[in-house]
């Protein structure tokens, strides 16, 4: 392994934020399976081996359950410190105002806001079984626009969260989440900037690093690392030579960036996949500034997942630790998600597909050849959450049969 570098400047979170996240979070998350495919391999290069990390399997579909457990139960910890250097210092405690609640509110159409949901829900159940724990319920409260997709709404509902509609605007969501947080003292999970979000999206890549490993070892020792993996080097080539993560708001990107640095060091090589149709961070990062959606941009991608910007937290380590990032095509993203729906039989959500629609792009496979060490590549497949009906039509209108 080789050694580990510091990060050349200060950012929101460290690598051993990302394994206390593990540690708080691995008995309510899944963990979810890493799969390969020959076929895949051969479609992405000669000696190339795909280790697929399919967080579609997660809980309520995504990634973004591990980041929303991480910060619910951190504020879970602060709050029965609070209470426990209050009871120390014989300050009475008014019970109007702290009955054993917690409420933690949102803003979100898509995956964040079922993860929020389900969160508050699981965590507060965990919390009501431990005895010697002085928190019995957390409340969620999620701002949704009023044209979110039923489907969505349901879910939320259907994990307990309480929903607030409001117009169609990132104004709109704002506001209403600031007012309620100062009026019922609520705290807000940001989707992506928040840093025990980010921590807890790391754990992804702790997860993935010691399954590639456990896979590689395995084949080794059947003596038989043929199959899915013809192509690993028998002398102990057991750790990923790349990993390519999806990126909108950079929570996912940002988290398993610091935890990859921190468990393989420089050796790997981080790439962040998004739609050319919104390509904010590939632009940010080739001008050395965080930058917005170009204005002339639609935001008319499938891969409706990846909206969102890199923000101020996500954007300094995207900047100083992130190796490259490429773009890909409406097409490209449409091709690689049914390919993946009919060779792993997962059902990913485009914004899934964008990682191997790079990996099976000439553009990657020319700047990272597998000549050049380049064999084993990581891809996180970060959700699952799609409506198949309406994917399906729009491959039929770009001709993908």
């Amino acid at each position: 392994m080789s050694e580990t570098k510091a990060p050349p400047t200060p950012h929101c979170i460290t690598f051993q934020d990302v394994q206390k996240a593990s540690q708080r979070i691995k008995s309510i998350v899944n963990r979810t399976p890493v799969l390969t495919s020959t076929s895949i391999n051969a479609l992405c290069g000669k000696n190339r081996n795909i280790f697929f990390k399919v967080e579609a399997m997660q809980k309520t579909g995504s990634f973004k359950f591990r980041g929303a457990c991480n910060a619910t139960l951190a504020l879970v910890e602060r709050k029965e410190e609070e209470n426990c250097l209050t009871s120390s210092t014989g300050t009475d405690i008014d019970r109007s105002k702290d009955n054993g609640t917690i409420h933690v509110v949102t803003h979100s159409s898509g995956n964040h806001a079922a993860a929020v949901a389900l969160a508050a829900a699981q965590v507060s159940e965990l919390s009501c079984s431990n005895k010697t724990s002085n928190i019995k319920n957390i409340r969620s409260t999620i701002v949704m626009p009023r044209n979110a997709p039923r489907i969505k709404v349901n879910g939320v509902k259907g994990f307990g969260g309480t929903i607030v509609s409001v117009d169609n605007t990132n104004e709109a969501r704002e506001e209403m989440a600031d007012v309620i947080v100062e009026r019922d003292g609520a705290t807000f999970i940001h989707p992506s900037e928040n840093e025990y979000v980010i921590a807890g999206q790391g754990t992804v890549s702790l997860e993935m690093v010691k399954q590639v490993r456990e896979i590689i070892i395995k084949k080794e020792r059947e003596g038989s690392v043929s199959s899915d993996l013809e192509n690993i080097d028998s002398k102990s080539h057991q750790d990923l030579d790349a990993v390519i993560i999806p990126v909108g708001g950079g929570g996912l990107a940002a988290g398993n960036t610091i935890a990859l640095r921190g468990l393989l060091g420089d050796k790997v090589k981080i790439i962040l996949a998004e739609p050319a149709e919104m390509d904010d961070a590939k632009r940010s990062k080739e001008s050395g500034q965080l930058l917005g959606h170009d204005p002339d941009n639609k935001l008319n991608s499938c891969a409706d997942g990846l909206k969102t910007t890199l923000g101020p937290n996500t954007w300094p380590i995207v900047r100083d630790l992130v190796d490259n990032i490429f773009t890909v095509s409406e097409v490209e993203i449409l091709r690689a998600t049914k390919l993946i729906w009919e060779r792993l039989k997962i059902t990913i959500e485009p914004s899934a597909g964008v990682g191997i629609a790079v990996a099976l792009g000439d553009e990657f496979r020319k700047m990272y050849p597998a000549e050049s060490g380049i064999q084993n590549i990581g891809i996180i497949l970060c959700g699952g959450n799609v409506d198949v009906i309406k994917i399906c039509q729009l491959m039929q209108e770009y001709g993908i049969e």
